[in-house]
C-alpha cells in the first residue's frame, strides 16, 4: 500500500549528460537517475509539470532548459488558463512549466511551487480505481477526464489524464511503444499499474 510518492527515478541512456542537465536546472534533488537501454519510442505516456508563481519564472526556466540542451515542444505563451510552455529534456522526458497567473507582479525568483507527475492512461476510471485500492486518496476528480490524488507532503503530486489528451496537451503525437523509462518510489511493496507504470518499495530504493 502507498499514500505518497517518495521519489521519482528517470531511466536514461546517458546518466552523466542527464545529471548535468538536471543539475543546471536545480532539479537534481527532485529526480533520481539510473542507466537504462530499455527500448522506447515516441510518447512515453507521462509528463512532469512544474508550477511557478508568474510568467517571468516560467520564461526563465524554459530559457534555461533550452540553453541546457532541451528542445521546445510548445513555446512559453499565454493561454485561457494562464501561461506556460513545454520542453523535452535531452533524455526524452517531457516537462511542462506553467503558472495560473497571466501577469508578472514581482521580480522572478525561479522558485518551483509544485511538481506534478501526470500519467497518461488508457482509462482514467480504471486507473483511479486501481490507485484507490492501493491506498491513495482522491483529492480532485473530473469524471473520466482527470484525477488528482492527495499525496500528502510528497515531493511530487500524482495525477491521471487520458493518454490522448495528455499527448495533445504537451504537443506530441500519441503513439509510443516500449518502456516508460520511469519508476515511482513509495509504499512498502512493488507493483505495476494498468498502464505499465512501475512502483518500487521505498524501503528498497534510496532517495535521489
Amino acid at each position: 500500500m502507498t499514500s505518497r510518492i517518495e521519489a521519482l527515478t528517470l531511466e536514461v541512456a546517458d546518466t552523466t549528460a542527464a545529471h548535468r542537465f538536471y543539475t543546471a536546472l536545480g532539479l537534481d534533488t527532485r529526480v533520481g537517475l539510473r542507466s537504462s537501454d530499455a527500448p522506447t519510442t515516441g510518447f512515453r505516456g507521462f509528463s512532469l509539470s512544474l508550477t511557478m508563481s508568474q510568467p517571468a519564472d516560467v520564461r526563465g526556466f524554459v530559457d534555461a532548459a533550452l540553453d541546457a540542451g532541451a528542445t521546445s515542444l510548445k513555446p512559453a505563451a499565454k493561454s485561457f488558463w494562464g501561461y506556460g510552455g513545454v520542453v523535452r529534456a535531452p533524455d526524452g522526458t517531457i516537462w511542462k512549466i506553467a503558472t495560473s497567473a497571466k501577469k508578472d507582479t514581482a521580480p522572478a525568483t525561479g522558485r518551483i511551487d509544485r511538481m506534478v507527475l501526470l500519467l497518461g492512461t488508457a482509462s482514467v476510471t480504471a486507473s483511479k480505481r486501481f490507485y484507490v485500492e492501493h491506498g491513495l486518496t482522491v483529492a480532485k476528480s473530473f469524471g473520466s477526464k482527470y484525477v488528482e490524488f492527495d499525496t500528502q507532503d510528497s515531493p511530487v503530486s500524482l495525477a491521471l489524464y487520458g493518454r490522448r489528451a495528455l499527448a495533445k496537451d504537451v504537443g506530441v503525437p500519441v503513439d509510443g511503444t516500449g518502456s516508460h523509462r520511469l519508476a515511482l518510489v513509495g509504499g512498502t511493496g512493488a507493483f505495476t499499474d494498468p498502464d505499465g507504470f512501475g512502483w518500487e518499495a521505498a524501503s528498497l530504493t534510496p532517495a535521489p
